[in-house]
């Protein structure tokens, strides 16, 4: 439900983009009659790896840099390693944070610190890693959306921490204790702005920071069967041959 592609043709009225730029239009279908939400691309940026940035990407960057998740030399938790997740640990490492992933798939470890470049990767089932790190986190970002306990990580913040919700969990349940005792901050967040994505694209150029992505145009059927990693993205010129 994101597109990125090559202006052909421009109306009367359109002064911001010219035929041949590179353009990406955000989650909402109906944006694409307006571009005024059209975001531009630089030239030099994969179009392929643009799309998963109007939706993954800039959902866990948005309150990231709202909550000032971008302090370097602090720590930042993931909850989750999926599509929104791999992307906060991306963003995490270029913002010069202490990335710690919390997964419930310890078969996702490996990758996620030699591939991603995570600093830590905790089995969130363990109690006894899960306690070993109490009060020591700067930023909490969850994106996981089945159901999951938040008390044990609202433990996991220092004092005035935060903790931002993007996933869709059925219910959200934890001790007030547990937010008034240590001045925590519990925010949700969806998406961004048109100033805020311009902005993230142009962080992800400057940094090369890329979605993870398969180009699969089977991807509906792999979908079905659950088969997906990260992002799937559909080169639809292609698919029309």
């Amino acid at each position: 439900h994101e597109i990125a592609g090559i202006v052909k043709e421009v109306g009367s009225n359109v002064h911001r983009f010219k035929v041949g730029d590179h353009v990406g239009v955000g989650t909402y279908v109906n944006s694409c009659r307006s571009c005024a939400y059209c975001f531009r691309i630089p030239d030099n940026y994969p179009l392929a790896s643009a799309a998963p940035l109007l939706c993954a990407g800039i959902t866990v960057y948005a309150p990231m840099v709202h909550h000032k998740m971008n302090q370097p030399g602090k720590s930042l938790g993931v909850i989750g390693l999926g599509g929104l997740g791999h992307m906060a640990v991306k963003f995490g490492k270029a913002f010069g944070l202490n990335v710690t992933i919390f997964s419930t798939s310890v078969s996702k470890e490996e990758e996620a610190l030699s591939v991603l470049g995570a600093n830590r990767f905790v089995v969130s089932s363990d109690q006894e890693q899960m306690k070993a790190l109490a009060k020591s986190f700067d930023f909490i970002i969850d994106t996981a959306s089945g159901d999951h306990r938040f008390g044990p990580y609202m433990s996991l913040l220092k004092t005035a921490g935060v903790l931002a919700l993007v996933g869709f969990p059925r219910e959200v349940k934890f001790s007030p204790a547990s937010l008034n005792l240590g001045n925590k901050t519990i925010s949700g967040s969806l998406v961004g702005g048109t100033k805020v994505t311009q902005e993230m694209i142009d962080f992800c150029t400057a940094h090369k920071i890329y979605p993870s992505i398969e180009c699969a145009n089977e991807a509906l059927v792999r979908l079905i069967k659950k088969d997906v990693k990260y992002r799937f993205v559909i080169d639809i010129e292609n698919s029309l041959k």
